[in-house]
């Protein structure tokens, strides 16, 4: 078997557990995971890390940004920032009216929502509160508070406009709710706004272009461990130190700080290091593929 990620494309409908179960069956594999869910109505790119050693490199991949596009409803908000929760038209305010053009709402965005931006998560999220999953306190109706937390957003570029439905392209770090920057946008605006559909169309460097559905996906489609981790700093082992990290012991050397280091033996990745905080000059492995 391939050890490695998966690129798919999630079409609307399914949950992402469902998709990685889809993705399981097809290639009989048990051990996949995947660096972020999409909520059932979403579609575009997933990446699924397939074989336990592939699971292991996950922690590496998660910061990474992530592009898309998002299909945002004014006028209305939604109990879950998007079209599956229930629906209540806004009423507007005596004298307001729309943008006639998406340079205002442009600008808007230019001055509210670029950078590092303060964001609650939707009640309807994974959020966990309490040990428990937010949108499952949701759904029993129980009453509970979100944090806000900092986000960041890179890019968000208004496409086509025509009140009430707007189209955003929009690129962000790991932890942002597009469905929470509709919501906002639509409080700013104050007009309401919801999330009415999503596309996720790029993971770090990779699209939905490359994607593949996931029925159709084939061990061939899937990127291996030494393509995947070529681009970390790399540590080239001899055998007999390979025998020593592959038993948990340390080998001489020193790491760059905050940087992950991989040992590579004969053009394969073989560990993950760290440095040995008992014993100065030495690294030892945290996690051996």
């Amino acid at each position: 078997m391939r050890h490695g990620f998966l690129l798919v494309n999630k079409p609307r409908g399914p949950t992402s557990h469902d998709v990685v179960g889809q993705v399981r069956r097809k290639l009989g594999e048990r051990k996949i995971g995947h660096l972020g869910t999409l909520d059932p109505l979403a579609t575009g790119l997933m990446v699924l890390a397939v074989g336990a050693k592939a699971l292991k490199v996950v922690e590496l991949f998660n910061g990474l940004e992530k592009e898309y596009e998002a299909d945002v409803t004014l006028g209305a908000v939604s109990t879950t920032y998007d079209s599956e929760g229930a629906i209540e038209v806004v009423e507007l305010k005596a004298g307001w009216l729309p943008p006639d053009d998406a340079s205002r709402i442009q600008a808007l965005i230019d001055d509210r929502f670029l950078g590092k931006v303060s964001q609650v998560p939707p009640a309807f999220s994974a959020v966990h509160v309490g040990g428990t999953r937010a949108y499952r306190k949701a759904q029993r109706g129980e009453s509970f508070e979100l944090k806000a937390r900092e986000v960041n957003i890179l890019h968000c570029k208004v496409g086509k406009y025509a009140y009430p439905k707007m189209t955003l392209t929009v690129r962000c770090d790991a932890g942002t709710y597009i469905r929470s920057l509709a919501h906002d946008l639509g409080e700013s605006m104050r007009c309401g706004a919801y999330l009415s559909g999503l596309k996720r169309t790029m993971v770090g460097e990779w699209t939905v272009e490359d994607a593949v559905a996931p029925d159709d996906a084939k061990w061939t489609h899937i990127i291996p461990l030494k393509d995947l981790l070529k681009s970390f700093e790399v540590v080239h082992v001899t055998p007999d130190q390979w025998e020593h990290l592959s038993n948990g012991r340390s080998i001489p050397g020193t790491l760059a700080a905050d940087v992950p280091h991989i040992a590579w033996l004969n053009e394969l990745p073989m560990a993950l290091l760290e440095p040995d905080r008992k014993r100065e000059g030495m690294v030892k492995p945290r996690k051996v593929f």
